[in-house]
Parts: C-alpha cells; sequence; structure tokens
C-alpha cells in the first residue's frame, strides 16, 4: 500500500525496524565519515571516552534510522523527500551489540497553497535501543504527494 498525504493523520503513530548495531559497521563508518577516536579506536574509547568503549558516530545513527525508514516506509510512499529536519538529537551514544528500531509520530500535516498535488508532512522520529533508551530524536518535513489534489 502507498501512502499518500492524505494516509497520514495527525496523532498516528507508527513502529518498525530492527537493525543490528556491529563495531565492524562503526569502524567502517567512521574510518571514512567521522574518524574521531571514540568512534575509530576500540582500545582507546574502553581507557579514555566517555561512552566506556566503542561508540557510532551520531551520524551513523543518523544513516542506520534513515536505512530503516526506507526499507520500512519511504520504500512505499508517495514522497517526495524531505524538505528539512528540525531538532536532531543524539540523547545517547549507540553502542555496539544494541538492536535500534524506530518510532514515527506524526506531529502536522500543511498542504501546499500554490501546488495542490502535495503537501508536507512533520513528524518526530525516535530512534531507540531494545531497551527502550533513545538514541536518537529528530524532526523531519518530508513533502508527500496527494492522491486526489485540491481535496
Amino acid at each position: 500500500m502507498t501512502d499518500y498525504f492524505e494516509d497520514m493523520s495527525v496523532g498516528e503513530q507508527r513502529s518498525f525496524g530492527s537493525y543490528d548495531v556491529t563495531d565492524e559497521e562503526i569502524l567502517a563508518f567512521a574510518e571514512q565519515y567521522d574518524p574521531q577516536w571514540f568512534h575509530t579506536d576500540p582500545e582507546r574509547a574502553r581507557e579514555e571516552s566517555l561512552f566506556g568503549g566503542l561508540a557510532a558516530s551520531g551520524w551513523h545513527t543518523t544513516a542506520m534510522t534513515m536505512r530503516m525508514l526506507v526499507d520500512h516506509h519511504f520504500s512505499d510512499a508517495a514522497s517526495y523527500g524531505a524538505v528539512g529536519v528540525d531538532e536532531l538529537r543524539w540523547p545517547n551514544p549507540t553502542l555496539p551489540g544494541e538492536t535500534l528500531s524506530v518510532t514515527v509520530d506524526v506531529l502536522g500535516k500543511t498542504p501546499s497553497e500554490s501546488k495542490p498535488d502535495r503537501g508536507t508532512v512533520r513528524t518526530r522520529v525516535t530512534t531507540a535501543n531494545e531497551d527502550g533508551d533513545p538514541k536518537l530524536t529528530m524532526e523531519p518535513i518530508v513533502l508527500y504527494a496527494r492522491r486526489n489534489p485540491g481535496e
């Protein structure tokens, strides 16, 4: 079922995904995109970091979140992409061995005044581990096609 603008309801909540965080993926992502020592040096991270060991980059947590969003929603949605993201936060470190999932709460909808074939949907996305500890929160604003433009 393809989700259009009309299919989203303010107050609706959807939860999905299962993403296993590994040392290998943390190291590979960090080496390429965020090579700070607490993401790339397990021994030093264990001895000196605030995390007590290797931790994923916040940008890596964001990428893992996006993967789950695409796999479980956007791959079958009439989405034109996001126009922005507000309030991006990483309240707790993402650690190897955790399993992440996503919850999406629909906060608001705005039909386009100038282009009746589309509208924006603002959501709150929370990525958490298996214990419910939040690892990422953000408020994306996504542009969706309308099934019945102008209605």
